[in-house]
């Protein structure tokens, strides 16, 4: 288990360990944006991030329970305020959709329909050559792509949970099987 040698971005007031699992009620008003669109920069989201030197492959389970807009839970890697990819479930158009946002200095959002239940998905990032792949998978065994996009290759990130309320407090997330590790090597294609 990686989540001892994780320390928390905006640490929220309720959240424990239940065995293997974190578990985390979000704080009021919280979000991770900058600038697109909306015009305004939110640095204020939960993230339990792990400090690793790339590249590397990590993989979560999520469960959650989404109800007002943008809540939204997922997996983030960080480099700095400025320079982040977000991805997971978020409740927007009134269901609950997958969606990624990579921050280089602004924000952009890509999102679409999850076919799987979304109360319970998996993610799992790579961070190689200056890129960066995010996969989600309903069963934990087939990883269809999500997103491919350029990342800035540095020596160190922090990867971890990450789970926000915009518009309210009280979405209650739990994550396991959080493991992070060399990159997998594997084709474009691959589903496994």
């Amino acid at each position: 288990m990686v989540f001892p040698a994780c320390s928390w971005l905006n640490e929220p007031a309720r959240w424990r360990f239940e065995g293997e699992q974190l578990q985390v009620v979000t704080d009021a008003r919280t979000d991770f944006w900058r600038e697109t669109h909306y015009g305004f920069t939110r640095d204020s989201g939960h993230f339990l991030g792990h400090r690793i030197a790339g590249p590397f492959t990590a993989q979560l389970r999520i469960k959650a329970q989404y109800e007002a807009l943008y809540d939204q839970a997922g997996m983030m890697v960080r480099l700095d305020e400025a320079r982040w990819i977000k991805a997971g479930i978020e409740w927007s158009d009134n269901a609950p959709r997958l969606g990624s946002v990579l921050t280089l200095g602004s924000s952009d959002w890509a999102t679409g329909p999850f076919h799987g239940d979304a109360a319970d998905f998996w993610l799992r990032v790579t961070v190689s050559a200056g890129v960066i792949r995010v996969q989600v998978s309903d069963d934990g065994q087939r990883w269809p792509l999500l997103r491919l996009a350029p990342f800035p290759d540095i020596p160190f990130y922090h990867v971890g949970p990450m789970c926000c309320t915009p518009e309210r407090a009280g979405l209650t997330a739990e994550f396991s099987e959080f493991t992070v590790g060399p990159a997998l090597d594997r084709a474009l294609h691959d589903l496994s």
